[in-house]
């Protein structure tokens, strides 16, 4: 692989060797399975298979609230998918989710299963199905949408972006850096100009538009992504850290980050989720113990 600042593209692009970093083993330039593996299903309608990513940390967060306000229907089995060992292209995964990214959802509660995947898309489908979190009036209905859809179309210059080449890119690289360093310095401002005169970001209400965005951004300003705080002097964004440290106080959202979390702290992980007891006698003390 060339660092050099003279390479010149070749006129046609040929995957014949790794590109290096992190993901090198598991990147490839075509869809479809690479082996076949059923995925299992557990006694809820609802079975999230996932990582505790950020975008994994959108669906999980969701059924939490979901449930925290009484919504029984919510209740569902949690299967982790370990992206670093190539789960997400086992033949069951692929044939919920095609693109064979983290989260994907089944909902078994009707007659004919219905298969949900990327997470914007997951959390629309929950808020519709469950009425909540999505604002039926507007103009705060288009506003969390607006919102919404900014989070998707900007987190993957934070994270595809920033964090490749500032964190897993095999060699550190000036200029990539710099590019989106700058353009997430630039999306932290939007956020914080808006949140210094909203409570949430569709207004005053906790929407579907922050639960997608505080697994990225609010990770980001409370030290828990790439290790960037510091580099990207995250605390000038004042609102932006109220409003992250105002969610991360929300029990849901508490239980909805150790879903599927396969490292970090013991204490918040959780493996698979399998119920609402699982956070009390936590699923790998089980699997510890047998």
């Amino acid at each position: 692989m060339s660092t050099s600042s003279d390479y010149t593209p070749p006129k046609v692009w040929i995957w014949n060797k790794e590109s290096g970093g992190k993901f090198a083993n598991i990147n490839r330039p075509v869809a479809g399975p690479t082996h076949g593996r059923e995925l299992p299903v557990g006694r809820h309608p609802l079975q999230l298979y996932s990582l505790a990513t950020p975008n994994g940390v959108k669906a999980t967060v969701m059924l939490e609230e979901l449930l925290a306000l009484g919504h029984a229907g919510a209740e569902y089995d949690a299967w982790p998918i370990n992206i670093n060992e190539g789960d997400q292209f086992g033949s069951g995964f692929v044939a919920i989710n095609p693109n064979s990214k983290i989260p994907a959802l089944m909902d078994r509660s009707g007659p004919t299963p219905i298969r949900i995947f990327e997470s914007g898309s997951i959390l629309m489908y929950l808020a519709e199905k469950f009425g909540a979190f999505l604002p039926t009036q507007q103009p705060q209905r288009a506003e969390c949408l607006s919102w919404l859809f900014w989070q998707m179309g900007s987190a993957p210059f934070l994270g595809g972006g920033f964090g490749h080449f500032y964190a897993y890119a095999p060699t550190k690289m000036e200029y990539p850096i710099d590019r989106y360093a700058m353009e997430v310095k630039r999306q932290l401002d939007v956020l914080d100009r808006h949140l210094a005169h909203h409570r949430y970001l569709a207004g005053d209400d906790y929407t579907i538009a922050d639960i997608a965005t505080w697994p990225w951004y609010g990770a980001l300003v409370r030290g828990l992504l790439y290790d960037a705080g510091e580099f990207l002097q995250v605390q000038e964004y004042q609102h932006v850290v109220r409003w992250a440290g105002e969610i991360a106080k929300r029990p849901a959202a508490r239980r909805g980050r150790m879903v599927n979390r396969l490292w970090g702290e013991e204490s918040e992980q959780l493996y698979e989720r399998h119920g609402a007891g699982d956070f009390e006698t936590r699923t790998q003390d089980k699997l510890a113990a047998e």
